[in-house]
């Protein structure tokens, strides 16, 4: 989800991330190898030392030590964005939302096992949805549309393979859709 936010203010909001062609590039493939790459070979791992059973994760107690470690990349990624990196801040906010987000599944994680992938598809819907509020425009339509589309296709998707009951689908969706949204309204 990182990588898609980005990709979006960074291709989709010109007005508001302006940086050269190779800078977009870069920061997005930075985005991408420290929030995906390392995170998921870090999960392979969890399983090759038998850390976690599978990658389903259906326990809420087997979900807390894999979430820590990605709170901890996220951390680290939003700290070394924020001091070493020179990006736009709208940049560090999405990051610092994104990471903030995570954390408090974490943290919920538990008590509660709540869908972590509305939380993501929220915070995307979140980010998109402030921007547009903020910058009305047109051309913002196309993308809310989507995400709302994408966010019933996850969120369908979730109940469907009775991977989550719809509490834990809507409290996953609340958490990131509350935490991205706040934080792009009021701080852009």
């Amino acid at each position: 989800m990182p990588t898609l936010v980005f990709a979006f203010l960074i291709y989709g909001t010109p007005e508001l991330v302006t940086m050269n062609l190779y800078n977009k590039g870069f920061i997005l493939l930075m985005v991408f190898l420290t929030t995906f790459i390392i995170p998921v070979l870090s999960m392979v791992m969890m399983r090759l030392t038998k850390n976690i059973s599978s990658f389903h994760m259906t326990d809420k107690e087997e979900r807390v030590f894999p979430f820590s470690m990605i709170s901890l990349f996220y951390m680290l990624t939003t700290y070394l964005f924020y001091l070493k990196f020179k990006i736009d801040p709208i940049l560090v906010l999405a990051l610092a939302v994104i990471t903030i987000s995570v954390i408090l599944l974490t943290s919920i994680t538990f008590f509660l096992k709540i869908s972590a992938h509305m939380t993501g598809i929220a915070g995307l819907l979140a980010i998109i949805a402030a921007v547009l509020i903020k910058n009305p425009s047109n051309e913002y339509i196309e993308f809310l549309l989507l995400s709302i589309l994408v966010a019933g296709g996850v969120a369908s998707s979730r109940l469907y393979l009775n991977s989550h009951n719809p509490l834990e689908v809507y409290l996953g969706f609340f958490l990131g859709f509350g935490v991205c949204f706040g934080a792009f309204y009021f701080w852009t």
